[in-house]
């Protein structure tokens, strides 16, 4: 039964990486107002793709907390913390993925009349998926870093999974206190593009898990 379990939430952890690299592989380049409005659609589809992808993603980190449980319980902390940090990537894309551009179409055919109205509202917006993509970023990092402890010291995956989560951590790190800006487009592609690594190892070993009798 367990064996069927680990597979399925592997499968999990794969497709979600899966998507959200192609998430971040459409995801176009920020803009204007005019320019929001032009590649609407392109930043919806984009969006809805990555909502899709987190419920998937979250049974898979779910069979991953089982698969290398510790007798700490560790690793369900990871899971919460986890959780918190797809919930707040939820809703930076709902509010800037759907809500803006939605709200932003409605004035498309009467922009100029109304675009000193819509600057401070797409300025807020912005404002909101900040410290959201900042939650998200380091929730990754603090449940990813108690991750790779745990492989690292009960052995039930590969230790280099371990190893590349503290990587990942201490690149995180290094980049927040040198001033990396993580939540511009390239900043948030390449940190994104290094968790989906991370998961789609961990998804990859997870199928191939076997728990001990």
């Amino acid at each position: 039964m367990k064996n069927h379990f680990y597979k399925s939430t592997g499968i999990s952890l794969i497709s979600g990486a899966l998507l959200i690299i192609i998430t971040m592989v459409l995801h176009p380049s920020g803009g204007g107002i005019e320019h929001i409005i032009k590649i609407s659609k392109t930043i919806m589809i984009a969006h809805s793709l990555a909502i899709f992808s987190l419920p998937i993603i979250l049974f898979g980190f779910y069979g991953l907390t089982i698969c290398i449980l510790d007798k700490w319980r560790l690793s369900i902390l990871a899971f919460i913390i986890i959780s918190f940090g797809l919930i707040a990537a939820m809703l930076a894309a709902l509010f800037n993925g759907l809500v803006l551009p939605y709200f932003l179409n409605q004035y498309s055919n009467r922009l100029d009349d109304n675009l000193e109205m819509l600057k401070p509202i797409t300025n807020f917006s912005f404002s909101i998926n900040i410290p959201l993509d900042y939650i998200f970023i380091i929730a990754c990092c603090i449940a990813i870093l108690i991750y790779s402890v745990i492989v690292l010291i009960e052995d039930k995956l590969p230790k280099w999974i371990g190893f590349l989560g503290v990587f990942i951590t201490l690149f995180a790190i290094i980049g927040g206190l040198t001033g990396f800006v993580f939540t511009s487009l390239t900043g948030f592609r390449i940190f994104t593009f290094s968790i989906a690594a991370w998961v789609l190892s961990s998804g990859l070993h997870l199928i191939k898990h076997k728990p001990n009798k």
